[in-house]
């Protein structure tokens, strides 16, 4: 079989993909068309292109080398060919399909991406836990993923995006309960620095009811290790698996928790402010190899607009 475009096309979604069901997908064709495509196109190359895994296609250095050559024709010729028969709802070819954590995503990344958005990019979003997310960027169904694990699983690219910082905060009207123990948070005014005031800190909220993300506690654990120095032993007593929720709980008065900075809204009081404040990187993950050109549009962008975001 001579070497054809659609070999080609085929190919590179399957190489930007990772999986022959969602090339088939992208491309509205059969998965038996992808499969019988690639192997006519390893026969006629005459070498291997991918290796089959039980969840995916892992591509060899053959397959590397094929869509470094290829890739950017192609996409030219595509977008060449949209631009003259589409509409501006095509500008950016297929859709990005994004995954991440629901707080960052609404909070930072959509409003940053919604220019985009509105000169024509598609966007769908996926919201979840890291584990999953990833997952789904491995096997294709995802092409970028903000995720708060640096995932040392093989065939993916993980850039640093961001840092969050995290603060010990409550109610108003928490804070002046937990001031009559000695520290200095009845003022609203959060307590500074030293060894001596972190302790004072620690004792005073330890009389406070706990909100966590989770039922393991992990970050109110962190906090507790890098700032107080001690073991976080106690049991949660509201749990919210959306931190925007954490938030609501403590601004209504329901106890105590650790947020990241960009999620007090005034009706949260930050209860110490440490010499070195906890930081949690964020990172943006993707499919290692050459992207999509709408999916490196999006990567490029929010690697930029993260340098402005608001700690």
């Amino acid at each position: 079989m001579s070497l054809s475009f659609d070999l080609l096309r085929t190919f590179l979604a399957v190489y930007r993909s990772g999986s022959v069901t969602r090339a088939a997908e992208l491309l509205t064709i059969s998965q038996p068309s992808v499969t019988a495509q690639v192997k006519a196109l390893e026969a006629t190359l005459r070498r291997p292109l991918f290796d089959r895994l039980p969840r995916g296609m892992s591509p060899t250095p053959a397959a590397h080398q094929l869509a470094r050559r290829i890739a950017a024709p192609l996409d030219n010729l595509e977008e060449l060919v949209l631009g003259d028969l589409s509409g501006p709802a095509e500008a950016f070819g297929r859709a990005v399909h994004l995954g991440g954590p629901a707080e960052l995503i609404c909070e930072r990344v959509l409003p940053s991406l919604a220019g985009m958005a509105a000169g024509g990019l598609q966007l769908r979003v996926t919201l979840g836990l890291p584990d999953g997310l990833l997952a789904a960027l491995a096997d294709g169904g995802l092409d970028l993923v903000v995720s708060s694990v640096r995932t040392r699983r093989g065939g993916l690219r993980v850039e640093p995006l961001w840092d969050e910082e995290f603060v010990l905060v409550a109610a108003r009207s928490w804070a002046r309960r937990l001031g009559a123990g000695g520290a200095d948070l009845g003022s609203g005014q959060p307590a500074q620095g030293s060894e001596g005031e972190a302790e004072l800190v620690r004792r005073a909220v330890e009389r406070a009811p706990l909100v966590a993300y989770a039922e393991n506690l992990p970050i109110l654990r962190r906090y507790w290790r890098t700032v107080f120095g001690v073991r976080l032993t106690r049991s949660p007593t509201v749990v919210v698996p959306d931190l925007r929720g954490v938030a609501a709980a403590v601004a209504g008065g329901a106890g105590v928790s650790v947020l990241p900075r960009y999620l007090c809204t005034r009706e949260l009081v930050t209860l110490h402010e440490p010499e070195i404040a906890p930081l949690n990187t964020l990172f943006l993950v993707s499919r290692a190899g050459a992207p999509h050109p709408a999916a490196a549009a999006v990567r490029d962008h929010l690697m930029e607009a993260a340098r402005s975001w608001v700690v």
